[in-house]
C-alpha cells in the first residue's frame, strides 16, 4: 500500500481521483487546498490491483459437459418445478448459467448477432449473487461461470 499526493487545479480534482481507480485499487481522495489557496491537494491511499483472475477456456470448462439439448431439457425440467413452487438450488443456477454461456459462445463463434451474449451476462451476474461474490471484484462474470462449472462437473 501507498500513498499519492497531487497538487492540481480544483477543476481536474475529480478527472484525476477517477483516473487513479482505474490504475490502482484506491481509498477515497482527501482534498484540501494548498497554501496559496489556488490549487487542490490530493491524497490517495491505493494499492496495486491485483492480478485479473485466468479463467478456464470454454474448451476445458465444458469438455465434460452434456449436449446444450440435454441440459436445456434439465433447465426446463427444473424451471418447471420452480413454477410449482419447488425451490431451485445453486446447480440449477450455474448449469443455466453455464448452458447460455455455450448458446452465446456458438452465436459469437457463429457471427451471429443475437441477444444471447447480454443474457449469458446476466445469468452470470445472477450465479455472482447467488454465490455472495460482488460483480465489481470479478472481471469476468462469464469466465467465472466456467471455472464455476469446471469445478462442479468434476465433482460429480
Amino acid at each position: 500500500m501507498f500513498e499519492i499526493r497531487i497538487i492540481c487545479d480544483p477543476a481536474d480534482a475529480d478527472r484525476v481521483s477517477h483516473t487513479l481507480t482505474t490504475a490502482f485499487d484506491t481509498g477515497s481522495a482527501r482534498q484540501h487546498p494548498t497554501r496559496d489557496g489556488k490549487r487542490t491537494r490530493l491524497y490517495v491511499t491505493a494499492d496495486h490491483r491485483p492480478e485479473p483472475e485466468v479463467w478456464p477456456a470454454p474448451e476445458e470448462a465444458y469438455a465434460l459437459a452434456p449436449s446444450i439439448i440435454s441440459e436445456i431439457g434439465w433447465t426446463a425440467d427444473r424451471a418447471r418445478m420452480h413454477l410449482h413452487g419447488r425451490a431451485v438450488d445453486r446447480d440449477y443456477w450455474l448449469r443455466k448459467a453455464a448452458l447460455l454461456d455455450r448458446m452465446a459462445l456458438d452465436d459469437e463463434t457463429a457471427r451471429v448477432h443475437t441477444d444471447a451474449p447480454e443474457v449469458a451476462m446476466n445469468a452470470a451476474l445472477r450465479l455472482l449473487e447467488i454465490d455472495g461474490e460482488h460483480s465489481e471484484a470479478v472481471t469476468d462474470p462469464r469466465g467465472y461461470v466456467r471455472q464455476a462449472y469446471a469445478h462442479w462437473i468434476n465433482k460429480q
